[in-house]
Formats: structure tokens, sequence, C-alpha cells
């Protein structure tokens, strides 16, 4: 009976999280991230989305370690930012498109 509670409040404890995790939308058109600067909470995420006519590749590479890999035209994905600092964010295609994130 014990357990059934722990794992029950743990189970509402998450699900709070989830519930008020935000979601930010960086759109990716002419070579660029719409935005030079995000700040979200941790838990949060971003959506990137690509209206650009060409492919893009968002990853980073310190701290925040993700790469969503080939994104065509139209496509989008999001990207969980699960603990607090400062992170790069790129495109493996085009090297000029920056976005600084910073996760509280």
């Amino acid at each position: 009976m014990k357990m059934r509670i722990v794992f029950a409040a743990v189970a509402l404890a998450f699900g709070t999280v989830s519930a008020n995790a935000a979601e930010v939308v960086v759109d990716q058109s002419a070579k660029k991230f719409d935005k030079k600067k995000v700040s979200i909470k941790v838990g949060d995420s971003i959506k990137f989305t690509n209206s650009d006519s060409i492919t893009h590749n968002v990853y980073s590479r310190k701290g925040m370690k993700f790469d969503l890999g080939a994104q065509k035209p139209g496509a989008s994905a999001s990207q969980v930012f699960d603990k607090a600092g400062k992170f790069k964010v790129r495109c493996a295609i085009h090297p000029r498109m920056k976005l600084d994130v910073e996760v509280n």
C-alpha cells in the first residue's frame, strides 16, 4: 500500500512539472533563426520550425548536447532543455545560423 502511495505522489509530481513546461517556437527562414537569444526554464522546450526552402540541421555540442538531424522544408522538431545553463545552438549546414539559449 505504501509503495502505491509513493508511486502516485511521484507520478503526480512529474505530471505537474510537465504540465507547467512551456514551448518556445524558433523559426528558420532565409538561413537564419528568427531569434538571436531565447530564455527559458528547465524542462521547457524549443520547437524548431523550418520555414525555409532548404534543409537545416539544428544541433548543440557544448553542455546540452543534441542533434535534431536533417530537417527538410516544412518540418519541425522539438528539443527539451532539462538542465540550467547557457547553450549555443547552430545549424550544421549553415554555420552563420546562431541561437543562444539561456535556461534557468
